[in-house]
């Protein structure tokens, strides 16, 4: 096996990022992608400049075109089941059976959002039941909109989403775990709290109509906000040894550097900013970064 300079596991935004980064450097680059990034079903991306209001896909597509103009680049389909530290580097195994050699090792995999077992909530998942207001709060601003939370978090959704929205209703989907202060701040900003267990989210093509309640009433609704439990898309980080926070998100510097010599990470694995333009700027930071610690081990071997 050839030895690469880098593999990078996942070829969404981050790692695209970084693969254009690293090739410019001219480095030898292996991108590996499974091809089931987390807004796949998201039709328009926004709040990025010079690509706001496009398809995720379209974005994704228009970069893989431009990193595969660099000789030093390579990009492969296929799933990393494994990777484990050598003497000369790192090791990674595909789906496929095929494996792969390189000095470093960046870890763009991103996430997979456990969302409520709520019939047709994932079906509506980034089309009209949401996670970021600043992804696509202007397009629902002055709609019906639903906030599926409860306690310490519920209050802190409710309060960002008010600003785009005064329609607005609070689900706890199930009995409210609220303080008498936290009770408060709800009814002066006159947001209604919804207790009874979400049943199901009634749609049409991913995007609501109305949410109806154990009880059977039915809520009319334009968009709901909620906040997944995020998850690991594989196990890599913890196979090589990667510390996680305690929202499950690999902790990196501000370079994308974990724990672990030699392995990176970025994008929405490692961060809570999930947006396209955040993985974008995560990738290059991490490329650059990559580079400098692959020259800086070439010119210490060369003083030996």
């Amino acid at each position: 096996m050839k030895q690469l300079d880098v593999i990078i596991v996942g070829g969404s935004y981050a790692g695209l990022s970084a693969a254009m980064a690293l090739g410019r450097a001219l480095r030898h680059v292996l991108i590996i992608n499974a091809g089931e990034p987390a807004n796949r079903q998201t039709p328009y991306a926004h709040n990025f400049l010079t690509h706001d209001g496009q398809p995720p896909a379209v974005i994704a597509d228009i970069a893989r075109q431009q990193i595969l103009a660099y000789p030093t680049i390579t990009f492969k389909n296929d799933s990393v089941v494994g990777a484990v530290q050598t003497d000369r580097g790192f090791e990674v195994t595909t789906k496929s059976g095929q494996p792969y050699q390189s000095r470093k090792l960046l870890l763009a995999t991103g996430v997979v959002d456990q969302l409520p077992a709520i019939d047709g909530l994932a079906d509506c998942w980034g089309i009209s039941a949401l996670h970021c207001p600043y992804c696509h709060g202007y397009e629902v601003a002055g709609q019906r909109i639903g906030v599926l939370a409860n306690g310490d978090l519920a209050v802190e959704m409710v309060r960002l989403i008010q600003q785009w929205s005064k329609q607005l209703t609070l689900f706890t989907n199930g009995p409210a775990t609220l303080t008498p202060d936290q009770l408060d701040q709800l009814t002066r900003l006159n947001v209604p709290i919804v207790e009874p267990t979400v049943r199901q989210m009634v749609h049409r093509q991913g995007y609501v109509q109305h949410l109806l309640a154990d009880d059977g009433t039915t809520y009319p609704l334009d968009a709901l906000f909620v906040r997944p439990i995020i998850a690991k898309s594989n196990p890599l980080a913890d196979q090589l040894g990667c510390v996680s926070n305690g929202m499950n998100l690999i902790e990196v510097t501000e370079f994308g550097q974990t724990n672990v010599v030699g392995v990176y990470a970025a994008g929405d694995n490692s961060t809570m900013l999930r947006a396209v333009s955040a993985a974008v700027a995560n990738g290059t930071k991490a490329g650059a970064f990559l580079n400098r610690e692959l020259t800086e081990n070439d010119l210490a071997f060369l003083a030996l």
